[in-house]
């Protein structure tokens, strides 16, 4: 069996104050970090316990993990395990990378994106280039904010041509790219007028609640992060009894992490070997 975990624990402050970010901004108190280690611990323990699943991990905090010690001990741990396929982390990219020497690099992978604002453009390339040097494997992406258009089209220029770049639509606006400025994001990013869609979701078939699943830090599974209906928990006995498949309930998917999975958009081919981390197989 195969099972693909999205786990977002309590963690909920950032190193970045990124305006346009809809993640919490506050600082925790140390027993809100004490908290977001417990479950995270408790999480660890739940996949060593259960070696006849070949999982993948994909952590997706709502703020910023790996300046967190206990995160790069934990990819450290998870990478080694003999059952696990994949384990990836969205991240700004801002810590050190020294504990990646520690994991299975072949099991690693990482999304990472570029904030102008919050790190000048060398600096956030001089850590790409320490990543490739560690055998890292990830992709960069970017918000396609139009006022970060020069920064879109430099930062292609400057990074390696073997490292994707993604552009993230911003869909808060309604109609918020003129055909002209599609093409132009669209001739960086090839894919990028998939995510700049809201793609119709109601009643088709999905991955998500069956092969993949969302789990929080109490260990409540939904099918996605954005639906929240409670399927059961990981911590309790039969677990796997809420895996099945499901059509989706909402209208309507606009993120990648959760379209991605839509069975009709066939993007386990596009992204083969990549569905975490967000690398598409022949970009």
């Amino acid at each position: 069996m195969k099972l693909t975990i999205l786990y977002r624990g309590p963690l909920s402050s950032c190193n970045y104050a990124c305006p346009y970010c809809p993640f919490a901004k506050h600082q925790e108190t140390d027993e809100e970090h004490a908290r977001d280690a417990l479950a995270l611990t408790k999480f660890i323990d739940f996949i060593q316990a259960n070696r006849g699943i070949q999982f993948s991990v994909f952590f997706t905090p709502w703020g910023e993990a790996l300046i967190r010690k206990r995160y790069q001990q934990a990819l450290i741990m998870l990478t080694n395990l003999p059952h696990i396929e994949k384990i990836a982390i969205q991240t700004n990219g801002s810590c050190r990378f020294d504990w990646a020497k520690l994991c299975d690099r072949s099991k690693l992978g990482l999304w990472v994106t570029y904030h102008p604002g919050e790190t000048s453009r060398a600096s956030f390339l001089k850590r790409c280039e320490i990543m490739q040097k560690q055998g890292i494997r990830f992709s960069v992406g970017i918000v396609g904010l139009k006022e970060h258009f020069a920064e879109i089209e430099n930062l292609r220029a400057e990074l390696s041509p073997d490292v994707y770049l993604w552009i993230n639509a911003f869909k808060r606006a309604q109609n918020y790219y003129a055909p002209a400025e599609v093409d132009f994001l669209a001739a960086i990013d090839p894919l990028f007028s998939m995510n700049n869609t809201r793609h119709q979701s109601l009643n088709f078939a999905c991955r998500a609640g069956e092969a993949v699943i969302s789990v929080d830090g109490d260990g409540v599974i939904r099918r996605c992060h954005f639906i929240k209906e409670n399927l059961g928990n990981i911590y309790e006995e039969n677990w796997q009894n809420a895996l099945r498949s499901r059509l989706c309930s909402n209208e309507t998917c606009g993120c990648h992490i959760g379209y991605v999975h839509l069975n009709h958009l066939n993007l386990y081919n596009v992204f083969e070997g990549g569905i975490l981390e967000r690398i598409p197989r022949n970009i």
